[in-house]
């Protein structure tokens, strides 16, 4: 063998040997980046009767003011996905929070091949989920009865389309405008179709809508126009209460199409410089690749090592899904600043504006995470409350995209005053105050309805009656009262720390006072809070375990741990920590049994604590999540970590049925999110983080400001759900909470795990979490 061939044939194997080399096997076996660990599927197998979510597969980035998503329901359904479904009818731009909310300003897309078919469910495809790929920066499915496969990726307020056709004379696509007033307008020569869209389900002025354009990369032959009974008319433009347009071409085999999407709720002019702003003349792929680079920034803050996969997806679903909400409504104008169409007052105004939000949900958890992580962004979101405001006269507590009469509290005060209590900056703090005090002194002036009505979740509904007496009465005929009492305590504990940080000393002491409300609902010969008549007396035939009448989608066994600003103060009504411990045990001893009388009907949410086999804890709605974490209060840190770990493991995945109830803007994503990391915000304001039992064997969080905290769980497993000891930067740590200046400062938190619970660690009654009625907490709101 000549030298010459023996030398390429050694070559040869040693090539062949570095595909198996030791670095190029750890290559290949690199765990998975965060961003492919998310599944936009989770919680998508959802009906109105129950809820393993109520999510779709959102086709986003990061806080959009758009999202897109495949469309299995019909028309103005809330359920436009359902992961049960066989067939799609659509792909809509969507701005919906919730199916209990609906959606406003949408239309949808769909190719399609053959004869054009108008209607919905003539129109409906079958697909299935083996040829279905939902990804954090994207969606692909294959539309088996036109044999067309669509590819979606997104920006912030546009979007990329990718149709790939077989080969056929009789390709099309098809824009339904939805019934609820809309206009086509459809121009061959630059290959778009322009146009308007109003539908809505409240919560804008007469003068709404939300402009779009559609631009193609392949010229059409034909276009038509169709109207709300699928008629099909061949023209250019068509308007009315619910109107399409069809664009047709022929398409070779495996032809790719592409379209490009906007939209705009300031004009015609904004939606194009949307469309040029975000997308421009990039390729499907550079959009893609955008999408999936602006998702990477925001899940690599947190990095999780960890063996288990499950876990390791599961909880970067749940992160991708809390940083959709709340939605940017504002737009950036020709000058390059934000300006935003108000849908308040139905003009456009400079400056941000947020929306899809509601805060008797997300200010629990959410907008915690987001002063901890993300103080810029909060400090605009804040901006664009001030906004709300100035446009409205009231701060909104539930938006979308205006006021909407939905839930109850006064929870803008929690999240305005734990973002400037956290050191978030860059909004005018002041006329946030101003705000909150309107909100706590009347109730007169409130935003109304189209109808004329008022909306009673705006602002406090009976705060005349409640600064009278100390409560909302359960006799005069205002609902959820005691529930509106005990979030209306916890809102004045928020403001009367506002109050002290702006200096304002007699507030600060006033709404400290009015914190301590919910005593007046604290019924001693049954141990929970129940509702009160006007003159005193308790409400006749109580039960703690009917839901709704005096509290609001839950009963007084979850609404009596509503007290956050003064877990002490409710330990010492319940008969110390022994009894209120053995209390909060009795919440999951007890059978999930309920009275339904005030619905007529077993609603979902009592649904969901009946079937899940833990007593009467329910997960799935927001009033009782953070309860776990009081056993923090009480001496038995322990407790809290076994059932933190239990929730975690029996009641989220990264599935279709994957969440325990609703999703709701983020906030049962964000109790996760924070629950895995090992610690949650129960107290507004003060900045410190309950500590319950790290999922993970190692997380690194990175800080505002590049710092990195480590948080290291030495034998952690299912079973070592335990906290044997801690550590912080190598210093006993004995504490059962946080502060906000240590995980902001960075370092290593560490744990040492095990399998049975270490009895003393956490449990000093110097070193529990804040409370009113602690030592160093005094009624003073200081």
């Amino acid at each position: 063998m000549a030298s010459a061939q023996r030398r390429g044939i050694i070559a040869a194997l040693c090539a062949s040997a570095m595909i198996l080399s030791p670095a190029a096997t750890v290559a290949q076996d690199a765990p998975p980046a965060s961003v492919d660990l998310v599944n936009p599927l989770m919680g998508t197998d959802s009906s109105y009767e129950l809820s393993y979510g109520n999510t779709y597969p959102a086709i986003a980035v990061p806080f959009g003011m758009n999202a897109w998503t495949p469309v299995t329901g019909k028309m103005g359904n809330g359920w436009g996905y359902t992961y049960s479904a066989h067939k799609i009818n659509g792909f809509k731009q969507t701005h919906q929070p919730s199916p209990w909310m609906n959606d406003y300003a949408a239309f949808a897309l769909l190719p399609m091949t053959g004869a054009v078919k108008a209607k919905e469910e003539e129109r409906a495809s079958w697909f299935s989920h083996k040829a279905e790929e939902s990804r954090a920066w994207g969606y692909k499915v294959y539309l088996a009865d036109y044999d067309v496969t669509t590819e979606i990726v997104p920006t912030a307020r546009a979007a990329h389309f990718r149709f790939t056709f077989p080969e056929t004379k009789d390709a099309h696509v098809l824009l339904d405008g939805y019934a609820g007033g809309s206009m086509v307008s459809v121009d061959p020569a630059r290959r778009r179709i322009t146009g308007y869209v109003s539908n809505n389900h409240g919560g804008v002025p007469a003068n709404f809508r939300n402009w779009f354009v559609v631009e193609f990369d392949k010229p059409f032959t034909v276009s038509q126009t169709f109207d709300g009974q699928g008629t099909l008319t061949a023209g250019r433009r068509a308007e009315g209460d619910h109107v399409g347009a069809v664009i047709s071409f022929a398409t070779k085999k495996g032809e790719q199409v592409g379209a490009r999407v906007a939209s705009s709720f300031i004009s015609a002019e904004q939606a194009q410089r949307n469309l040029d702003g975000e997308i421009g003349r990039d390729t499907f792929d550079q959009t893609r690749a955008k999408a999936r680079a602006a998702w990477s920034a925001e899940l690599d803050r947190i990095k999780v090592d960890d063996p288990d996969l499950d876990n390791r997806r599961t909880f970067y679903s749940a992160l991708w899904r809390m940083l959709q909400f709340p939605r940017e409504f504002h737009e950036r104008g020709a000058d390059g600043r934000l300006i935003h169409y108000s849908p308040y007052d139905g003009k456009v105004h400079d400056g941000p504006l947020y929306t899809d939000n509601g805060f008797w949900d997300t200010w629990r958890a959410v907008f915690p995470f987001f002063a901890l992580m993300y103080p810029e962004r909060d400090g605009e979101i804040m901006q664009g409350l001030v906004n709300t405001y100035k446009e409205s006269g009231w701060l909104p507590e539930w938006a979308s995209p205006g006021h909407r009469s939905v839930m109850i509290g006064s929870n803008s005060a929690n999240l305005i005053a734990d973002a400037y209590l956290h050191g978030v900056r860059g909004f005018d703090a002041n006329t946030l105050y101003e705000a909150m005090v309107k909100n706590a002194t009347t109730s007169e002036g409130r935003p109304r309805d189209k109808s004329g009505k008022v909306l009673s979740a705006v602002g406090r509904e009976g705060v005349e009656l409640y600064n009278q007496l100390g409560y909302v009465p359960y006799d005069v005929g205002i609902n959820e009262n005691a529930a509106r009492t005990l979030e209306y305590a916890t809102a004045d504990f928020s403001l009367s720390r506002m109050a002290a940080a702006l200096g304002k000393t007699d507030d600060a002491r006033k709404y400290a006072e009015h914190a301590q409300n919910y005593r007046k609902l604290f019924d001693p010969q049954s141990g929970w809070m129940r509702g009160r008549n006007r003159d005193g007396s308790w409400s006749a035939a109580f039960s703690p375990y009917k839901w709704g009448d005096a509290f609001t989608e839950g009963n007084s066994v979850h609404y009596s741990w509503s007290v956050m600003q003064d877990v002490q103060g409710l330990i010492d009504l319940m008969g110390g920590d022994q009894k209120f411990v053995a209390r909060l045990d009795s919440v999951f001893s007890t059978p999930p049994i309920f009275d339904d009388s005030y619905y007529g009907q077993v609603i979902h949410e009592i649904r969901e604590m009946q079937i899940v086999d833990m007593g009467q804890y329910a997960h799935g709605n927001q009033p009782i999540q953070h309860m776990i974490y009081l056993y923090d209060w009480a001496g038995a840190p322990w407790k809290a970590q076994y059932h933190a770990r239990e929730v975690m493991r029996k009641l989220y995945s990264a599935a279709p049925d994957g969440y325990p109830g609703d999703e709701d803007n983020g906030q049962t994503s964000a109790w996760y999110v924070f629950s895995a990391l090992g610690f949650y915000p129960v107290t507004p304001t003060v900045g410190q983080y309950a500590i319950g039992s790290p999922l993970f064997r190692r997380t690194s969080v990175t800080m505002p400001g590049g710092k990195v905290l480590t948080i290291e769980a030495e034998n952690n497993s299912r079973d070592n759900v335990y906290i044997q000891s801690a550590t912080l930067n190598g210093t006993p740590y004995a504490r059962p909470w946080l502060s906000r200046e240590a995980l902001q400062a960075g370092g290593t938190l560490r744990f040492v795990m095990g399998p049975t619970p270490n009895k003393r660690w956490g449990t000093a009654t110097a070193d529990r979490p804040f409370s009113m009625s602690a030592p160093g907490g005094a009624h003073s709101g200081g």
